[in-house]
C-alpha cells in the first residue's frame, strides 16, 4: 500500500505543527518565566526584603516610606501592570503565530480559515 502525498495529515505536516507548537509554548513559558521574576522581585524584594532600605525615602505627597507602600500598594500595581502586559504580548505572540502556521501550513480543506485570535 502506498500513502497518499496529498492527505492533510501526512507526518510532514504533522512534525512542522508540532515545531511551531513548541516555539509557541517555548516564547510563552520565557515570557512567563520573566513577568513572574519581575513581580517577585518587586512582591517580595522591595516589600520585604529591601524594604528598610527602600524606607528611607517617602512616597512624594503621602508621608509614606517607600518599602512600605511597596509591601501595601506597590506590589498590586506592578501586578496589575504585568497581567496588561502579559495580555499584550501574548496577543502578538499569537498574531506572530498565527500567520507562521499559515505560512508553514496548507489549509486541511477549502474554504477552511485561521483562527485569528478576534473577540477575546
Amino acid at each position: 500500500m502506498s500513502k497518499d502525498i496529498t492527505t492533510p495529515d501526512t507526518p510532514d505536516r504533522e512534525s512542522i505543527e508540532g515545531t511551531i507548537l513548541r516555539s509557541y509554548w517555548r516564547n510563552n513559558l520565557q515570557l512567563m518565566g520573566i513577568l513572574l521574576l519581575v513581580w517577585a522581585s518587586v512582591g517580595l524584594g522591595c516589600g520585604v526584603v529591601w524594604a528598610d532600605y527602600l524606607n528611607q525615602w517617602e512616597l512624594p505627597g503621602t508621608g509614606y516610606p517607600l518599602g512600605f507602600w511597596f509591601a501595601q500598594q506597590g506590589s498590586i500595581l506592578i501586578f496589575v501592570l504585568l497581567i496588561l502586559i502579559y495580555a499584550i504580548l501574548m496577543n502578538r505572540l499569537d498574531k506572530r503565530h498565527h500567520e507562521e502556521r499559515d505560512t508553514l501550513l496548507p489549509k486541511r480543506e477549502q474554504g477552511e480559515e485561521s483562527y485569528t485570535g478576534e473577540g477575546i
